[in-house]
């Protein structure tokens, strides 16, 4: 309690009116991501110091920063690769990555990585890096690749998973199998042998060793002793070895021999005896076997050499092990050893990035040349380091130097792009402006125009705001339109003409979220504080990111609704625990036990009520602050986790959804839980056959409902086929364990719709019935397809309007209630989906597809490209293909039909029309 009455006192501090009038000061901070590819918009806030109380004292107690101005509002450059012709250079890299060379390829899927980055689809990223791993040729890449698909699923946030575990059967993402050279394109799918494995253990005892029968015949001195060995063992060491020993060197004559002078140690040299008799390292203590690879590379014993690598490389268990290894290895060249401790380094990440040490051994010029003296330094190298400490860290002195040695490994025009964007971005953020300048000016003439964006940004910052409307207007009439144009110029343009670049970027590219937030707070500062909640609501609907959220609660603060202030403060912060509120003034917790004090609070027993009722009118965000403060009551609870990692992947936010999965995992109390969270980990990632191997495991300890569930989940989330009566026996035994109705609801739903997928209609009208009886309110669509079914359109349309008056802003229930009618009433809902949520791309392919049966082609191409300029889906593509290839434009056809093979290369309807599209 002494921490909330320091910050109430602090609150009450400074007085700030509910809207800031005209020439109020700023406070001079600006907020920024520590995240770069998060965009957030950046704003400071306005204080405002008032001696005497006005209107709103609730409000402006808790907002002691002001309110958010427009003139201090900002988007971030984003760090990434962003093509003005997205879908000709993904076709050019389709083309590309079929016509290359093996050894090629994976540089390839990288490239694709660093494009794709933008869209923010984590599972197409990981695609990427899979494909890119898979093609790796050499074992610095397959190190790398490893360790940036374990870092992508975070796997260092799993408790009692070690760097080194092998936690797949694939050999992709094997650390052992990263170690071989080569790439077999016939088993790049195959289990890895890790989990079958046994140890072995090895008597390590020398005394114990039996050597072979041969009597000594050669003693080597080192100092006052005498070690005998075997001449020809010795000789057979190496070449020089074998001169020295036979040729024409006094020592061939001699049966003693002084060896003082080499360095070797007297334990050193009986080691090199007992190898030359068995040819065995693993006897030995590490320090004797590095005296060995010391003695190996300067008599050129390469096999000697060799085991000694092998064997040091096993030896690698730690960040310790590592940073003293590593440097044996890079003074002897040891080059497996090497790859082996830049391993365990790269798969420590984030954490290893903390050590100065490590960072000491990537950072400097001199340690990249001496890490790429040993193969060991390359563009993909810092690439994936350079991504980690700007996720870490966007300003930090250990991202720019990164980010140097990135550009000074960048050989391709893409990677200089790349590199140049990137340092362009952070000097930005760490407001060196003429240095950011250069960096995106040369960035620029790699041909990334979006690095122009970066260029009017430095001028602007440098006093020179027509300069950088210049430079914009140029972009703009130089570049096909895109909506990262107009919002960028926006930023130095005024009044009406601001607001029309707004409105343009916004049509252009709906999904920004500037112009929502810029509109949103003019609206504010106009005193229309419920308009303003209304704007912002436009984005929230279809793309939830926590600024939006602070935004919107910052509104709702104004009027003082503090209800729902707290249900977005406790949403943001399951979105990102870690975001700090006002400009970065406020933490979460501080604000989240302020606002409680003025909304009652109830309990478990409420909350679950609450919860019940919010999952029934499918309020995802109320749902989300309502087990966020369940978990408050009860922080230990896994099975909160998991609600919290449903609701969140619903709202497609992926990334905070799996961390609420891994905290569930990690809290699990019982085996069987555990088991199953690692099941939707392992499904999640793609790893189907594991995932059920999880379920299986856990029913084989105790029958619960969630492991049966994911089973079914799984081989339902496939064609099903012949399974389809498993899946229904898996769901009716999930139905049959304990649960609640929340959980149970969800399931008869998947069983009504697995029932309807077989032509059942009686049984799945009987399992949506009880869903609806236990409020799973989602029931009302299944039912809605069963009237369908039946010939029924204006039950299934009356059914959908049931569903629309408890859920009324989900564009996917408009999207679905326009199956069930014809010409306008189907166009609005449509039209209603596409306000609601501009991503869904069902709306503009229907409408494309009326416009083609009408004989409007261009009309039509029209419709499906404006959806593409935004969000190049995979389906899109193949019709707005179908449609160029209809209309005999083959060019075109080819074109969309190779972008979206490099979407998803072995999809089959598209290869056929590729084909045919060719072949014409």
């Amino acid at each position: 309690m002494l921490g909330l009455k320091k910050l109430i006192e602090r609150f009450k501090g400074t007085q700030v009116h509910a809207l800031n009038p005209p020439g109020s000061n700023g406070v001079n901070t600006t907020g920024s991501s520590s995240t770069p590819g998060n965009c957030r918009v950046k704003f400071k806030g306005s204080k405002q110091k008032s001696s005497k109380a006005c209107p709103g004292s609730g409000a402006e107690t808790l907002i002691p920063f002001g309110f958010p101005r427009t003139d201090h509002l900002e988007p971030s450059i984003e760090p990434h690769l962003k093509p003005i012709q997205l879908i000709e250079t993904l076709a050019d890299l389709f083309r590309r990555s079929e016509a290359c060379l093996e050894s090629e390829k994976s540089l390839i899927y990288i490239e694709q990585y660093s494009i794709l980055s933008s869209l923010g689809d984590p599972k197409l990223l990981r695609r990427c890096l899979r494909a890119a791993r898979q093609h790796a040729l050499d074992v610095h890449s397959k190190v790398v690749l490893s360790a940036w698909l374990r870092y992508e699923r975070r796997e260092d946030e799993l408790e009692g998973v070690s760097p080194m575990d092998c936690s797949s059967r694939f050999i992709l993402e094997c650390p052992k199998a990263t170690l071989v050279y080569g790439y077999d394109p016939n088993s790049i799918y195959d289990n890895c042998k890790c989990y079958q494995e046994c140890a072995q253990s090895t008597d390590s005892h020398i005394s114990k060793v039996k050597t072979l029968e041969e009597d000594s015949d050669v003693s080597f001195c080192v100092g006052n002793e005498e070690i005998d060995c075997i001449r020809f063992k010795i000789a057979a060491l190496s070449r020089p070895l074998k001169a020295m020993l036979y040729g024409s060197f006094k020592e061939s004559k001699s049966c003693k021999i002084d060896f003082s002078h080499t360095g070797i140690s007297v334990e050193g040299m009986r080691a090199v005896d007992l190898y030359g008799r068995t040819r065995r390292v693993d006897l030995f203590h590490p320090e004797v076997v590095l005296e060995l690879l010391s003695f190996a590379n300067r008599f050129c014993c390469e096999e000697m050499k060799s085991d000694c690598d092998i064997h040091l490389a096993s030896l690698v268990s730690c960040i310790e092990d590592s940073l003293i290894l590593i440097e044996y290895g890079l003074e002897e060249r040891a080059n497996f050893l090497v790859a082996s401790c830049l391993q365990l380094l790269l798969r420590e990440l984030p954490t290893s990035l903390y050590n100065p040490k490590v960072m000491k051994m990537f950072c400097s010029f001199e340690a990249k040349e001496r890490l790429a003296s040993a193969g060991h330094a390359s563009f993909i190298l810092y690439y994936f380091l350079s991504q980690v400490s700007m996720e870490v860290n966007t300003v930090s002195n250990v991202t720019v130097m990164l980010l140097e040695r990135l550009r000074e490994c960048a050989a391709q025009k893409w990677q200089k792009a790349l590199a140049l964007h990137q340092l362009g971005c952070v000097l930005l953020e760490r407001q060196e402006y003429a240095s950011a300048q250069c960096c995106f000016e040369a960035a620029a003439e790699a041909s990334h125009v979006y690095s122009l964006a970066g260029n009017a940004r430095c001028r602007f910052k440098q006093g020179q705001r027509y300069s950088a409307y210049k430079l914009m207007s140029l972009v703009i009439s130089e570049y096909k339109a895109v909506g990262w144009m107009y919002q960028e110029r926006s930023l130095y343009n005024v009044g009406k003409d601001k607001i029309d670049d707004l409105n343009t970027a916004t049509e252009l590219d709906p999904t920004l979220v500037f112009p929502y937030k810029y509109r949103a707070v003019l609206k504010a500062e106009e005193k229309q504080t419920t308009s303003a909640i209304l704007e912002i609501d436009r984005i929230i609907g279809f793309k939830l990111e926590p600024d939006c959220l602070e935004l919107r609660a910052w509104f709702f603060i104004a009027i003082e609704d503090y209800g729902s202030a707290l249900r977005d403060v406790q949403a943001l912060f399951t979105l990102d625990p870690n975001y700090r509120m006002f400009d970065e003034h406020v933490s979460g917790d501080n604000l989240i036990e302020f606002l409680s004090l003025k909304v009652e609070q109830g309990s478990q027993a409420d909350c679950w009520m609450q919860l019940y009722d919010r999952w029934s009118c499918l309020d995802d965000i109320g749902s989300l602050a309502v087990i966020h403060q369940m978990l408050v009551n009860d922080p230990g609870k896994s099975l909160l986790r998991f609600r919290q990692f449903l609701l969140l992947l619903r709202l497609n936010c992926q990334k905070a959804a799996m961390r609420c999965l891994r905290l569930a995992r990690n809290l699990s109390s019982s085996e069987h839980k555990k088991l199953v969270y690692e099941g939707w980990i392992l499904h999640d990632t793609g790893h189907r056959e594991e995932a059920i191997a999880r379920a299986d495991e856990s029913i084989s300890i105790q029958r619960s409902f969630e492991a049966f569930f994911l089973k079914a989940y799984i081989l339902a989330d496939t064609s099903l086929g012949p399974e389809s009566s498993y899946v229904i026996q898996l769901l009716e035994e999930a139905i049959r364990c304990p649960s609640d109705g929340l959980r149970k609801g969800q399931a008869l739903n998947n069983l009504g719709s697995i029932y309807v997928d077989c032509g059942k209609l009686d049984e799945a009208t009987n399992c949506y019935m009880n869903a609806l009886e236990i409020k799973h309110t989602r029931a009302h669509q299944g039912l809605a397809s069963i009237h369908f079914l039946r010939n029924k359109r204006k039950a299934a349309y009356d059914e959908m309007s049931k569903l629309i008056e408890k859920a009324c802003s989900n564009a996917s229930i408009y999207e679905k209630r326009s199956e069930y009618c014809d010409g306008s009433m189907a166009k609005n809902d449509l039209n209603m989906a596409t306000r609601l949520d501009p991503l869904r791309t069902y709306p503009y392919r229907y409408r494309a597809a009326v416009l083609m049966d009408e004989q409007k082609d261009s009309e039509a191409i029209k419709e499906v490209s404006k959806a593409i300029a935004f969000k190049p889906d995979l389906q899109m593509l193949h019709l707005r293909a179908a449609f160029y290839e209809s209309i005999g434009d083959l060019k075109s056809a080819v074109c969309d039909c190779e972008a979206a093979l490099c979407l998803e290369p072995n999809h089959i309807d598209t290869l056929d029309l590729y084909n045919k599209a060719r072949g014409k």
